[in-house]
């Protein structure tokens, strides 16, 4: 039996290691950009204004940009930007999970290297308990902001950006949303984030059978059967 729970532990672990490299990579490597057709006159030629967004998706910080060596309209563009600072849930969310890649990879160290200390020493298992419950919460909490701040993004860089430009709203002044970049990554990324959550729940159990918690004499009549490491 407790060979299976070993098992199940390890692939546990590979899978949740894999899971938090998407989960980061998805978020922290986006760029998109967002384009409006801005028209003076009647008549006149359209002109596209561009604003270029991605992580941490400080999108007031993103301002417009008008073809190169192009007047459009008279306005100077680059004081307009979008709106929101989506910075701080989507960086918790990236360095969290960028933690737990690096966790993945000590817990991995301690099972090959110092098998009988996790094992002759009833603190770790303990600590590895604690540390994946935390873990789950903070996987929880962490991709829920992230979805949230996801959920504002799309609507700051969607077709909602032409109300909120003043010179839009000049009388001669016609502007239509084109596009914005697909989010699909960011939408793995939030479903990477929830499937961590799963995981690192699951996990929870199988760690909680290894503490004095489920047995107090766990620790001393297991023998030979090296105990997993978790996430």
């Amino acid at each position: 039996m407790a060979s299976n729970i070993y098992l199940v532990r390890q692939r546990i672990s590979r899978v949740g290691q894999i899971a938090s490299i998407f989960a980061f990579a998805t978020c922290g490597g986006f760029k998109g950009k967002t384009e409006i057709q801005v028209s003076c006159d009647k008549g006149a030629e359209n002109k596209t204004i561009t604003a270029t967004f991605g992580y941490p998706f400080r999108l007031n910080e993103a301002s417009f940009q008008s073809p190169q060596g192009v007047n459009v309209c008279h306005v100077d563009w680059k004081n307009y930007v979008l709106i929101g600072d989506y910075s701080s849930s989507s960086q918790f969310y990236v360095t969290f999970a960028v933690f737990v890649f690096l966790y993945c990879i000590a817990a991995l160290l301690l099972y090959v290297g110092y098998t009988n200390l996790y094992r002759d020493n009833r603190k770790l298992p303990m600590t590895d308990f604690v540390i994946t419950i935390v873990a789950t919460f903070l996987w929880l909490v962490s991709t829920s902001a992230w979805a949230k701040a996801l959920t504002d993004i799309k609507t700051a860089t969607g077709p909602s950006i032409v109300q909120e430009l003043k010179p839009c709203s000049i009388q001669g002044t016609l502007c239509q949303f084109v596009s914005v970049t697909s989010m699909g990554s960011l939408n793995v990324s939030v479903i990477f984030g929830f499937l961590n959550m799963i995981l690192w729940g699951g996990n929870a159990w199988f760690v909680y059978k290894e503490t004095s918690f489920h047995s107090p004499s766990n620790t001393t009549s297991q023998g030979g059967i090296p105990p997993p490491t978790g996430i």
